[in-house]
């Protein structure tokens, strides 16, 4: 228990103050205090099992009662950071995660869980499927099944960037997340909106209303909207797109990456890879840290990825760099239209994106039967760096 009294985002968030890291701001010393009191009521939170020892939910109350002091107590509240981009709410989160004593925890970007619970409903089908076709009946609804599954993989599930923009996933998530907060697993999320903005306008939204209570009930809200974006503070100044392709712009356009992230670059070996799941496959994404993701051209376009990929990267990641984008001619004329999709997926997600190229934008695609179609993609890259595009939130697009 010392090494947790030790390490808690209290100790943490201050020791980025005294690096100079972070600059005093009162709704983010408001966040941690709460990620602090929530460390503290974790310590000592049983974990949850499903395991085949029998260990059932019934039997998980059981376990609180003996095993965390104050058994009158319900579960601890979860937390729910919300503001306008660029205020630290996923650093604020990391930093609870990286240092949260519990080892059955989970961070993910909501749209990667989303897609992950849309593909365990369809092997839930799939199986109940089969089980009536051999004259066995199955449960009606996939979601105790489903939340039995997350609960007994983690207890604290962190998730990043919480959006609702499609009845489907509003009708998932009211039904999974009672089964879920029922089965004492504790939340953690950051959102560009406060819980009554969630699927605003969106379709049958009545029915979304008992997710939005059932988050005010289970999570402590907690805004961020302090006067300094750190994100766009990060990128003033910063060029976005350079050209030619040589050493002096690799080195500019890495230097941008260490500057975007606060890493340092004699770190330079330490920055993490990670995946994203797409349709049932695994995307490598060979650089990533605090939201920013760093490809090659050549992975994300010379090979056979389509919407489905791109989208997955621009609902992942805030920041995207692209190096060495080519001359478009009617010789890589397939590459090009990938490029004109992926420039899409990012626009229409107000994803902030840097990248080197072999030539200015104007004189990326010259000849060619998609020629017609790049000019929108030279638009879109010249708007895409603007002042008033980069001030933009992440994901902006709105349900209607």
């Amino acid at each position: 228990m010392q090494h947790y009294l030790e390490k808690t985002p209290e100790a943490e968030y201050q020791a980025l103050m005294r690096a100079g890291e972070l600059k005093p701001d009162a709704d983010q010393a408001r966040a941690v205090a709460a990620l602090e009191r929530l460390h503290r009521e974790l310590i000592d939170y049983p974990a949850i099992s499903n395991k085949s020892d029998g260990f059932t939910n019934k039997n998980w109350w059981f376990a609180r009662f003996l095993r965390w002091p104050g058994s009158d107590k319900a579960a601890p509240k979860g937390i729910y950071l919300h503001g306008g981009p660029g205020r630290g709410k996923s650093m604020l989160m990391d930093l609870f995660y990286s240092v949260a004593p519990i080892t059955s925890k989970r961070r993910i970007h909501f749209h990667e869980f989303m897609l992950d619970i849309h593909a365990r409903l369809k092997k839930w089908h799939d199986r109940s499927v089969r089980k009536q076709r051999g004259g066995r009946a199955d449960e009606d609804d996939p979601m105790p099944s489903i939340a039995r599954q997350i609960a007994g993989e983690t207890t604290l599930l962190c998730f990043d960037e919480l959006q609702v923009t499609d009845i489907a996933d509003a009708m998932v998530l009211t039904r999974l997340f009672k089964e879920l907060f029922a089965r004492g697993v504790i939340v953690v999320a950051t959102s560009n909106r406060p819980p009554d903005d969630l699927y605003k306008h969106g379709l049958n939204r009545q029915r979304f209303q008992p997710f939005i209570a059932k988050i005010k009930e289970q999570l402590e809200i907690i805004p961020l909207e302090g006067p300094v974006d750190y994100r766009y503070n990060r990128l003033k100044g910063v060029e976005t797109y350079y050209f030619p392709i040589n050493e002096k712009t690799t080195a500019q356009l890495s230097a941008a990456f260490f500057r975007l992230t606060d890493r340092s670059v004699e770190n330079r070996a330490k920055v993490p890879s990670e995946t994203l799941s797409v349709q049932g496959r695994t995307l490598f994404v060979p650089k990533a840290a605090r939201g920013v993701a760093v490809f090659s051209f050549k992975r994300l376009c010379a090979n056979p990825l389509g919407p489905a990929d791109y989208l997955a990267i621009a609902r992942a990641y805030h920041t995207v760099i692209m190096v060495a984008i080519p001359q478009f001619s009617r010789e890589n004329s397939d590459e090009a239209k990938r490029f004109v999709t992926f420039i899409d997926a990012l626009y229409e997600n107000g994803v902030k994106f840097l990248c080197s190229a072999a030539v200015p934008p104007q004189s990326l695609y010259t000849e060619g039967e998609v020629s017609f179609e790049f000019e929108r993609t030279i638009s879109r890259l010249m708007e895409m760096q603007s002042e008033s595009y980069l001030a933009s939130g992440h994901c902006r697009t709105v349900a209607v």
